[in-house]
């Protein structure tokens, strides 16, 4: 049995139904089209002026006429009198208020997301922006979570800007800014472009910024766009020229920068990146960034006295800025580092130093001090991490002969670490660690430093080198307070210093045990005969910034001196005593203390009246110091207690009877 199959057939619309169609989509593109364009457009700025308030969360009105221009692939619209209104925790006023914005856009870029702005004119445009102690901006329209998203405008082929005033005031960096901006044809041929200028005050200093532009007319979005821009805060001045390779989107960009000024720390209140006080600097940079990543390079230039180069790149897209940064210095001004710690570069003449910190200098010699006093400022240490590597070719004018050194400093959530620190010595070296916890309310300092083979010639030159020898030593303390001072004053800790061997003029040995007779004739008779220093050592004990010298040995064939006192870091004074024990029976000798007093910056040795000491009794002498000596040196080298020097001043300690104690466990302690 067959089935039949029907075909269905459509038929094809006849002409006149096509014509009908064809008429009523016209009609109704001719209805839209002339709805649009007899529209009174005023009946909206209400409901849009509610619906960008409700977005943003603060008042915008639409208070002029709005035209509107939308029948064409070059839509356009003009509106006067925007005024938009603060946030509430801002207080009444308005952000900005704008006579009038015309703006035209392409059609067909639109449709598939992309805005390219052919005109935006704003006229008479009024800012007023206002950033508070805490953080909170004006110019912050975020809702929700704040985007961290770099600033980008989209293209714009004309942008004319007339008669513009911007007024910034933000309270976190002390800033107040009074300005005018321009873009037009109008400015002359010289100047033509864009123009923003203002005056204020930055921290108490006067503000000036000139930021000027190539024309804003007919911009081709594929050729970068040139500026240059002047800022002046106080004695400080920034110079940029540059270019933004896209223009409008300012998350990239590139500049020749030169900045100059006393301070390098009075950079923090432009850029909001804490940077170290410095002396005097003038240093220059290509400046670049991407995104969030700024980048200075073919750093050079002088701080001080001192030059620098380098590299520096600060990363901006987290909470806390990241700063990076490889320095090199071929020849180091050792005094253009005090300013770092608070203190004072060298105020002598042909040295580099700000007016601000010749007068601190002045007032730190009038009260001989040695320790700034100059209050940190945590804020700073607290703002950002860090992880800087510094190196020095060469150092010159420092208190011991330093030839080299080298430190990687980093800062992790307000905790300062320099760590590993290396000061290279003509020979042997100062190597250590230093930390500055600034996390709690008031800053911990904490350092350890050793001193291995070097010479005492050389950290004590003396003319004629009266003592020459091997010295080793090691100081580690820790001290809370908000200053150099003041942390020192507060220091617990020890330190130690140690001759294992060398020699000394016999006529100064002689002297220190105040043999008169004997040492005044070598003297004079100019007599470099020299005899060999056993061992020396000192230790200091420091609790609450005071150490003290609860031990004090130098032993030479004729003499050995015993000694004690206190250092006080907080007066900043020594007190020092020195008692030479003769080995031999002399007819006329003095045993009379030798003392050091006064201020640390210029303290006076004598001698103490009164105090004579009968000759005699070195056995029992040795037999009082040796023991703890045993105990001490392993705190700056466990094999000291084994040199041969210093170890036969302990086994001749133990043969007359000194209680003398294995170092071994101490040693393992350390």
């Amino acid at each position: 049995m067959r089935t039949r199959i029907r075909e269905t057939r459509f038929k094809r619309p006849s002409n006149r139904s096509l014509a009908w169609t064809g008429a009523i989509a016209a009609t109704l593109v001719a209805a839209v089209a002339l709805f649009l364009i007899l529209f009174d457009w005023n009946y909206l700025r209400g409901p849009i002026g509610r619906f960008a308030s409700a977005k943003t969360g603060r008042e915008i009105v639409l208070a002029g006429d709005l035209r509107v221009h939308a029948f064409s692939l070059k839509p356009s619209a003009s509106v006067q009198g925007i005024r938009i209104g603060n946030p509430k925790w801002a207080g009444a006023g308005q952000t900005a208020d704008i006579a009038k914005l015309d703006v035209q856009v392409k059609l067909l870029p639109l449709l598939v997301g992309q805005v390219v702005l052919l005109n935006l004119q704003l006229d008479q445009p009024s800012v007023d922006l206002l950033r508070d102690r805490e953080g909170r901006a004006t110019w912050d329209f975020s809702t929700g979570k704040k985007s961290n998203k770099p600033f980008r405008m989209p293209p714009i082929r004309r942008f004319v800007i007339n008669d513009g005033h911007l007024k910034i005031t933000d309270q976190k960096r002390k800033l107040v800014l009074n300005g005018e901006v321009n873009a037009t044809e109008e400015m002359g041929r010289a100047g033509r472009g864009f123009l923003m200028t203002g005056d204020g005050s930055l921290n108490g200093n006067k503000f000036l910024l000139r930021i000027q532009g190539g024309p804003l007319l007919n911009v081709d979005t594929r050729k970068p766009y040139p500026f240059d821009a002047d800022i002046r805060s106080g004695a400080t001045r920034v110079t940029a020229k540059g270019a933004i390779p896209k223009p409008f989107d300012l998350a990239q960009f590139s500049m020749n920068v030169t900045a100059r000024g006393p301070d390098l720390g009075d950079l923090y209140d432009l850029t909001g990146v804490a940077l170290p006080n410095t002396p005097p600097y003038n240093l220059s940079g290509r400046l670049s960034r991407d995104e969030h990543l700024y980048k200075i390079e073919n750093l050079g230039g002088r701080v001080g006295d001192s030059d620098l180069s380098g590299f520096i790149s600060v990363e901006t897209g987290e909470e806390r800025p990241y700063l990076k940064a490889d320095l090199r210095t071929r020849n180091l001004d050792f005094d253009d580092l005090a300013a770092i710690f608070g203190g004072v570069p060298s105020r002598k003449a042909g040295e580099t130093v700000s007016a601000e910190q010749a007068a601190m200098g002045k007032q730190m010699a009038a009260q001989r001090r040695l320790l700034p006093d100059s209050t940190l400022n945590v804020t700073k240490i607290r703002s950002l991490d860090a992880d800087v590597r510094y190196r020095v070719a060469a150092i010159h004018d420092a208190m011991l002969p330093l030839r080299s050194g080298d430190v990687t400093v980093k800062l992790d959530h307000g905790l300062l670490s320099a760590i590993p620190l290396t000061l290279d010595l003509p020979q042997g070296k100062i190597t250590g660690q230093a930390h500055l916890n600034a996390r709690a309310a008031t800053p911990v300092t904490d350092i350890d430093l050793r001193l291995s083979n070097a010479r005492l010639e050389q950290l004590i030159p003396i003319k004629g080198e009266p003592l020459a020898g091997s010295f080793v030593g090691r100081i580690r303390l820790k001290g809370a307070g908000n200053s150099v001072h003041r942390a020192a004053a507060n220091a617990d800790g020890e330190m130690l210093a140690v001759v294992p061997s060398g020699e000394i003029r016999e006529a100064f040995a002689e002297l220190l045990g105040i043999n008169v007779t004997k040492g005044l004739g070598l003297l004079f008779s100019k007599d470099q005969g020299a005899v060999p220093i056993r061992c020396g050592v000192a230790h200091f004990t420091a609790r609450n910034g005071v150490l003290t010298a609860d031990r004090i040995v130098f032993d030479t064939k004729p003499v050995l001196a015993t000694g004690g006192g206190t250092i006080n870091l907080d007066s900043e004074t020594l007190d020092l005593r020195v008692q030479g024990h003769s080995k031999e029976l002399r007819l006329v000798r003095l045993l009379s203390p030798i003392t050091v007093k006064g201020p640390i910056m210029g303290p006076k040795v004598g001698i103490e009246t009164g105090k004579v000491v009968a000759q005699g009794g070195v056995a029992a002498v040795l037999a009082s110091v040796i023991n703890p000596l045993a105990l001490l040196l392993p705190f700056v080298d466990p094999g000291l207690a084994k040199d041969a020097s210093c170890a036969a001043l302990i086994a001749e300690a133990g043969r007359d009877g000194a209680p003398v104690k294995t170092v071994a466990s101490k040693a393992a302690r350390r």
